[in-house]
């Protein structure tokens, strides 16, 4: 009789776009390519066809020297990404526009273009579909794959099989993508970072105090900016340091569940299965405070936490590739009690200003008397951008309303 196999290794590939919207506009524009661009701001008119936008020249014969710069840019859009040439001067996703024009003025603005990113998001999953089918879409240009049982998902700890999917999807689409393979998707989100662009990682169990535990605890996904920041106030700065701690230190710091959590992510751990079906119902931030912050006495600066919120989910929309339409905030007050306000508007939106405007009508049904400790923007009822776009071309859109440019938290405002 002969011996039992031994059950494989699980693999999972965390897959990510390189830059993906930005990537695909240097298919449209290639003599952009080496140069500072940052898609944002507008959409592209539906109607707009690049072939002619600037007279009859195709796309790839306009002179670098006509696309709008970012210098002189006054208004308030945000960035949806940038190409790595733009990144080297600070310029990031979720940016403002003015903030990034002051950074790097020569860079080229280009407008977003859902409808293109959808069809290559759709192409390049198709492809992976066909080599591994076991793939969960994590949004317009990232997705799980689970390798395990996949032919080649073993070899070389997975990176055999990365190879043959990023040439697949280059050979098919023009398109680069970085994969980090894992034993679980915490760990194959960060690879996936380790070697960008174009890049493949792959790590084992073993390899944790080597490729993981010098890292930065930020890398970890679900470490923001505000548990970083506490996290070096109290003298841990890398993974591997985090891992030293006694998990009750955690929890006491950060609450049984994130305590928990962080100690478990620091030590490679995480039980999650690759979803094959998920069906995005909403898309949401939320920050805790630092102190709690008061509606009159503290309205600046819950006005730029509140702007730059909207700002975020306006981001997270476009990165994943849907529009909504009901909006909604989240109050959490000093006594730990919070409550929900939304709205549903007539179309659909993925515009910060227009999130922003609708948020505020939200927020003046709330009480404001007390402090609060936490704020919340959500849009919900989501779809693709591709199906709205496919809804416009059947009936004509409603014009938005007017955008307020500050937000108002005066208690006498509420009902």
């Amino acid at each position: 009789m002969s011996p039992p196999q031994s059950a494989p290794l699980r693999r999972i590939a965390h897959l990510d776009m390189d830059a993906f919207y930005a990537s695909v506009e240097l298919l449209r524009y290639p003599q952009l390519k080496g140069l500072p661009v940052v898609i944002g701001g507008g959409r592209r008119p539906q109607e707009e066809d690049p072939e002619t936008a600037r007279g009859e020249r195709a796309p790839h014969k306009i002179p670098v020297a006509e696309f709008a710069r970012l210098q002189g840019y006054s208004g308030r859009g945000v960035i949806t990404t940038a190409t790595y040439a733009a990144r080297r001067f600070g310029v990031g996703s979720a940016m403002g526009l003015m903030t990034a024009a002051k950074l790097c003025p020569d860079a080229i603005l280009l407008p977003v273009d859902f409808a293109a990113y959808q069809h290559y998001s759709r192409t390049f999953k198709d492809i992976i579909l066909e080599i591994a089918p076991l793939m969960e879409d994590r949004g317009i240009d990232e997705v799980y794959i689970d390798f395990t049982h996949v032919p080649g998902g073993q070899r070389e700890g997975g990176r055999v099989l990365a190879r043959l999917i990023q040439k697949s999807i280059f050979d098919a689409t023009g398109l680069t993508c970085s994969v980090g393979v894992a034993p679980n998707k915490l760990l194959a989100k960060m690879a996936s970072e380790f070697n960008k662009p174009n890049g493949i990682a792959i790590v084992f169990e073993n390899d944790l105090q080597t490729k993981i535990w010098p890292r930065a605890c930020r890398k970890i996904n679900g470490i923001g900016p505000k548990a970083d920041e506490k996290l070096q106030q109290l003298g841990i700065h890398t993974i591997g340091e985090l891992a030293q701690q006694e998990v009750g230190r955690l929890i006491d710091h950060f609450g049984q569940k994130t305590g928990a959590w962080m100690f478990d992510a620091a030590h490679g751990l995480d039980t999650r299965p690759v979803v094959l079906e998920s069906a995005q119902v909403s898309i949401s931030r939320e920050t805790t405070f630092e102190r709690d912050l008061h509606a009159v006495r503290d309205k600046a600066e819950l006005g730029a936490i509140f702007t730059r919120l909207c700002a975020q989910v306006a981001q997270d929309l476009a990165r994943q590739g849907y529009v909504g339409k009901t909006i909604g905030i989240k109050l959490r007050y000093d006594d730990f009690k919070s409550i929900t306000r939304d709205l549903t508007l007539p179309d659909y939106t993925g515009d910060a200003n227009a999130i922003r405007h609708h948020a505020g009508l939200c927020l003046k049904r709330a009480p404001l008397q007390q402090r609060l400790r936490l704020l919340g923007v959500r849009v919900g009822s989501l779809i693709t951008a591709s199906e709205h776009l496919t809804s416009l071309t059947k009936k004509a859109p409603e014009p938005m309303q007017g955008v307020q440019t500050a937000m108002d938290l005066t208690p006498a405002d509420a009902p």
